[in-house]
């Protein structure tokens, strides 16, 4: 098994403890400006950062940023840092695009929000219908709000009441998502901070990849909609079986429940996301973090005839709040940005580049976990690309969270940052960026076979 015994995921307990304590006393002993500026500011925010998980990154402390540009980031010591992280994918076209960048200068002179659309509004709705397809759409800031409406307007046009999610599932922070599978039943996750209400009354889980789990949860005629990401992508990589989708599809349309692909993360699969790559059939589709270029933006979209139903059920709800929708939200600044983003940012041009670079940095992870015989594998989603350490390929969430290795990827992560790489903090996720170079790629690859050298000594 990966941690029987003296070992690790391969890896020899104790050189593993000595590599992550000189990794991290390496961090902090190069970063006396980083640590001089948290020691002086950070007293006035809740447990030392302005958003908690920001305490989850592995280093020491934290990094804090000086600047980004492209695929580059250069922290508060003055070091340069490649960058495939990415935001978690809220960058993943690069930091500040030159025509997101200028949109926003020029938007700012006309104003931030106003509550009233815009000409770019109008623009930004056609070039979402060409990239991702014919839907009827509604902006809002974060993937969460779009998911958390999708939801009410499954549950107003079917009149059912659960959301099917898959065990291990991201989709932000939407309290319906929040539940496992446990001994074969729905509950609550544990750990939620102050969850009072029983989540399995709202949703139901089943393991990703099962089909006939899925089917078995549609037949009580409770659930609303399937609400799935078209790869998992909140633990270690899941790849759908091949029919996967299709049988989703089939199966929602017999029982009567809607299918809401989000695809937050899983638009690194190629122009108009994995629905548009692999020709998928939502009826609701929802994208966030990085398509409008940075810009906190989500949208979400309805198929015309379920939009037609769901403008049938509003007109006859009583009136008052219909819990959907944020002030802040389809601002101008989005739709700038948006519109930008869409039309000179989210190219096939930008897509071909960022795919030969994912592959280039695939193939190249694999050959040097071949070379140390490491019992770890790769994924790779388009540009996105996640070393596991663990052997594959997974199928489902409770194999995806049973693959982590915490203190493996916390000493790996660490110790890619001492070398200028930089991934994502809760997994082992990298993105190539339309700005990244084949050198970046290239420096990441080797300081990988560095440390793994050391690591399988």
């Amino acid at each position: 098994m990966a941690g029987a015994g003296n070992r690790i995921a391969g890896i020899d307990r104790g050189r593993l403890k000595a590599v992550a304590a000189r990794e991290a006393k390496r961090f902090a002993a190069g970063r006396p400006k980083t640590r001089a500026a948290l020691d002086k500011g950070a007293e006035p925010f809740l447990d030392a950062v302005p958003m908690h998980w920001m305490k989850d990154w592995p280093m020491p402390f934290p990094l804090l940023v000086a600047k980004a540009r492209g695929a580059r980031l250069t922290d508060l010591d003055g070091y340069e840092i490649d960058d495939f992280c990415l935001g978690d994918t809220g960058s993943m076209f690069g930091h500040s695009p030159a025509p997101v960048a200028k949109a926003i200068r020029e938007q700012a002179r006309n104003g931030l929000t106003y509550m009233l659309p815009t000409e770019a509004a109008l623009e930004a709705g056609a070039l979402l219908t060409e990239r991702f397809g014919d839907f009827r759409w509604q902006i809002a800031t974060t993937a969460t709000d779009a998911n958390r409406f999708a939801i009410r307007v499954a549950r107003a046009v079917t009149g059912k009441s659960k959301v099917l999610v898959f065990n291990g599932c991201y989709h932000g922070t939407v309290d319906d998502a929040m539940v496992e599978l446990r001994d074969g039943k729905t509950i609550t996750r544990p750990g939620l901070t102050g969850q009072v209400t029983d989540l399995s009354t709202l949703a139901a889980c089943a393991e990703f990849n099962d089909l006939a789990g899925v089917e078995a949860l549609l037949k009580t005629g409770e659930i609303a909609a399937i609400l799935t990401e078209p790869v998992m992508t909140n633990s270690c990589m899941v790849l759908p079986d091949p029919g996967f989708h299709d049988g989703l599809r089939k199966l929602a349309t017999t029982y009567g429940a809607l299918l809401i692909i989000d695809e937050t993360h899983t638009v690194s699969s190629g122009l108009g996301g994995y629905t548009g790559v692999y020709g998928l059939a939502p009826d609701i589709f929802v994208v966030g973090k990085c398509v409008a270029g940075g810009m906190p933006t989500a949208v979400w979209g309805l198929r015309p005839k379920l939009a037609a139903d769901y403008l049938r059920y509003n007109a006859g709800r009583p009136s008052g709040h219909s819990g959907m929708g944020t002030t802040l939200s389809a601002n101008p600044m989005q739709f700038a940005c948006l519109r930008a983003n869409l039309a000179e940012v989210m190219t096939a041009k930008s897509y071909a580049h960022m795919e030969k670079g994912a592959a280039r940095l695939c193939d190249g992870l694999a050959k040097v976990i071949a070379k140390h015989k490491a019992p770890w594998h790769v994924v790779r989603v388009g540009a996105r690309v996640e070393f596991i350490c663990a052997e594959g390929p997974l199928r489902n969430g409770t194999e995806a969270g049973a693959a982590h290795q915490p203190k493996v990827e916390a000493t790996l992560h660490t110790a890619l940052l001492n070398r200028g790489c930089l991934i994502a903090p809760f997994h082992n996720m990298m993105l190539v960026s339309p700005a990244t170079r084949k050198r970046q790629i290239d420096r990441l690859i080797a300081a990988f076979d560095e440390i793994l050298t050391e690591l399988f000594a």
